[in-house]
């Protein structure tokens, strides 16, 4: 059964450490959210570790890059892991081949130019176009303020009809940058499976990113999974992940699902339940907004 809470601090000192999501939850794409940078400085202060856990495209070092661009204190947490380190390791280890097609914006070149060289080793990673492609590296749109995964039709049945495989670095299927909803990497990739192509995901709610988050922590501290808390707003996402990987989470209700839970300050609990039901999940606690 899921608890509301009104404060993060209700629950805070039950947990060492706080797996924290990014977009709907700390940010909006353009700010961060002033109540959420306190409620986790809070935490922080009170010996709490925070390693930020993100669906974004791009590795740790642009995805810090980013935070520091919008306004996010570096300070706040101590480290970050990204479905786009993740998804390095898939690309290191020749999963979608050497060459490979780039479908995504420019901004998350990043992706490639901050490839780790102890995870490649020998290997040489070349961008091609599709039709010399032997795989598809994909971040996103190329522009996701006024496509939608059909204007790829055409370009996902080609690849698709070449056998290749396509290496999901985001799978999030939708975000909400400040109030405009936007497609992510997912998207595409759920759309290249629908017509019967092979979609590779290392993000949440897949096993490899909460591994690679494991990992990150340990450098930190040595917290036990019962002591971690995760965070975020996607429940397709952030809470199944957790749930699968049998650790408690905290469903930010007024992010994505803010209409169907309808969220204004707090979720209302019918809408609420019933939403949970739909999706067959029971975070362990439910609050409006992060703070």
């Amino acid at each position: 059964m899921t608890q509301i809470i009104q404060n993060f601090d209700d629950i805070a000192g039950r947990y060492d450490a706080a797996f924290v999501d990014l977009w709907g939850c700390l940010h909006n794409g353009f700010k961060p959210f002033s109540a959420a940078v306190q409620a986790l400085e809070a935490f922080k202060n009170n010996g709490g570790k925070i390693l930020l856990l993100t669906n974004s495209p791009r590795p740790r070092p642009s995805v810090i890059r980013q935070l520091d661009k919008i306004g996010v204190p570096r300070d706040l947490y101590h480290d970050v892991a990204a479905s786009g380190d993740a998804s390095q390791f898939s690309l290191a280890a020749g999963d979608v081949g050497n060459k490979v097609y780039h479908l995504g914006p420019d901004r998350d070149t990043g992706f490639f130019n901050d490839l780790p060289a102890d995870i490649l080793q020998d290997r040489i990673i070349e961008r091609v176009p599709l039709d010399q492609a032997e795989g598809i590296v994909c971040t996103g749109l190329f522009h996701d303020d006024t496509e939608t995964p059909e204007n790829y039709r055409a370009e996902l049945l080609y690849a698709k009809n070449k056998g290749l495989k396509l290496l999901c670095t985001n799978p999030d299927l939708i975000v909400d940058k400040g109030d405009h909803r936007i497609f992510c990497a997912g998207a595409l990739a759920k759309a290249y499976e629908d017509m019967g192509g092979t979609s590779l995901y290392f993000g949440k709610p897949h096993p490899a990113i909460y591994d690679l988050a494991r990992r990150r922590l340990a450098d930190i501290a040595d917290i036990e999974d019962h002591r971690i808390i995760c965070i975020g707003d996607g429940i397709n996402t952030d809470i199944r992940g957790a749930i699968a990987e049998d650790m408690d989470s905290l469903f930010i209700t007024g992010g994505l699902a803010a209409k169907d839970t309808g969220t204004v300050t707090q979720p209302d609990p019918q809408k609420l339940n019933a939403f949970l039901n739909d999706a067959q999940l029971s975070p362990s606690y439910a609050m409006g907004h992060l703070r």
